[in-house]
């Protein structure tokens, strides 16, 4: 099918599922069991009912009344959880033909919202247009432009970005590598000045020390903590350690992750790990084995061979070495339960879409990378749903009454096995419910291979 002819169909079928699912304002899950992510447990045989968009009663199944307009979900031996956020995603221009296909990948995998890392000009419009059902998807939190070396012409004209996307607008500030040590600290003077955050890379000149001095919301991808490990009579930037620093692991003194961890609780900075970018990006898992996997068959073919280009260059890179790369996955394994232990805040992102990270799919590996690096299926979704609703200052992320009801039901218990929560029988957003069929048809044009 051409892909005008695709847009064309996926747009009669959103049509018909805002539709179909917009008559009811008033929904009840009916016999289900409540993941409330209020404490690490299953509450059974529950009624949950959402008016208006926001949950109003929760309680036993047989002393819950139903009215009879109300639209009915049959939660037998299912499980209500809230909506997943994804807490670094790269979302494509409003205008662009591929925005429909990321934003149905995010919501057809349970994900209600997501943290726009790479923001433009049109994302603010789109997400108020998110927020109203006129666009399907997740609700957007967005950055600006990003700010970094070449954007960014001394500090002056940093703090003076910050200043002009904090008036248009965006949610926070993104850092992306190239800052030299004063416009950082002066595009951290501003934004601290006018409560705006300010998220994403550490600038080499910077390193994490003083990204956490500096009172960065959240640092992104672990960046500069591999670096923060080395001997202290070493370069204080790493020297060049490639993806992330992976070529640094064995040289990192491990026995300072503790340390490092206890002060990055102290310093209230969260962080949002993606490790599903690093890993399928250094893994030994080939390319080929990656492409292979059933959630590619949403991906264009191009995409493919580029993820699979991007993946054998790290494979060529000079001083790459596998032996090394698993030691880095393992350090940066140990660091994620340190955070954790520590205190410090941890938040659900798995950078979708990038190397082999469907949209929507990424997020659930995100979650099984978090529960082998120690945490409790109960922990890492909490990164995902609490955690994510905290630091967003959001109603949602717990089934608690006067919550809004961004909501997934699964076919299975995810606190028994984090994989369940794959299983999604449907999904809420905003109050609106979209079936797994409901879903299934919007997610048809965007298959490159058939069933």
């Amino acid at each position: 099918m051409m892909r005008s002819a695709k847009i064309f169909l996926t747009s009669i079928l959103l049509a018909s599922v805002l539709t179909s699912t917009a008559l009811a304002d008033t929904t009840a899950f009916i016999n289900v069991n409540v993941v409330a992510m209020t404490e690490d447990r299953v509450e059974p045989g529950q009624t949950v009912i959402v008016e208006d968009g926001v949950i109003t009663v929760i309680g036993p199944v047989d002393l819950t009344p139903l009215a009879k307009d109300f639209m009915v979900i049959d939660g037998t031996d299912r499980y209500l959880l809230p909506g997943l956020t994804e807490m670094h995603a790269h979302i494509p221009d409003a205008a662009s033909p591929e925005l429909n296909r990321v934003m149905t990948l995010f919501a057809a995998n349970g994900v209600t919202a997501v943290r726009g890392m790479l923001g433009r000009a049109s994302h603010l419009r789109l997400r108020e247009r998110l927020l109203l059902g006129e666009v399907f998807g997740p609700r957007l939190f967005t950055s600006g432009p990003s700010l970094n070396g070449d954007s960014v012409r001394g500090a002056a004209d940093g703090a003076r970005q910050v200043k002009e996307q904090f008036a248009a607008g965006y949610d926070f500030v993104k850092i992306h590598p190239g800052l030299t040590a004063e416009e950082y600290a002066a595009i951290a003077d501003a934004a601290n000045e006018l409560g705006m955050p300010f998220a994403g890379h550490v600038p080499a000149d910077v390193g994490v020390a003083g990204a956490l001095a500096a009172g960065m919301a959240s640092i992104d991808h672990l960046d500069g903590y591999l670096a923060a490990l080395m001997p202290p009579d070493s370069d204080s930037s790493g020297g060049y350690g490639g993806f992330f620093d992976v070529l640094l692991a064995e040289q990192v003194m491990e026995e300072r992750i503790a340390e490092l961890a206890t002060q990055t609780a102290a310093s209230n900075t969260w962080n949002v790990p993606t490790e599903s970018l690093f890993e399928h990006r250094v893994s030994d898992v080939t390319a080929a084995e990656l492409s292979s996997l059933p959630e590619m068959m949403y991906m264009p073919g191009e995409t493919l061979q580029q993820w699979t280009r991007e993946k054998q260059s790290q494979e060529r890179e000079r001083g790459f070495d596998p032996a090394v790369a698993k030691r880095a996955i393992e350090l940066r394994r140990k660091l994620i339960k340190a955070l954790h232990d520590a205190g410090a805040g941890l938040l659900l992102g798995s950078d979708a879409p990038q190397v082999f990270n469907v949209p929507g799919f990424s997020l659930h590996d995100e979650l099984e990378f978090l529960v082998a690096a120690g945490l409790t299926p109960f922990e890492a979704l909490a990164t995902g749903t609490t955690a994510a609703a905290k630091f967003l200052e959001t109603n949602t992320g717990s089934i608690v009454v006067g919550r809004e009801a961004d909501l997934v039901l699964l076919d299975s218990n995810p606190l028994i096995d984090i994989r369940n929560t794959r299983r999604i029988h449907g999904v809420m957003l905003r109050g609106t419910w979209h079936s797994a069929a409901q879903i299934k048809a919007l997610l048809a044009p965007y298959h490159t291979t058939k069933d």
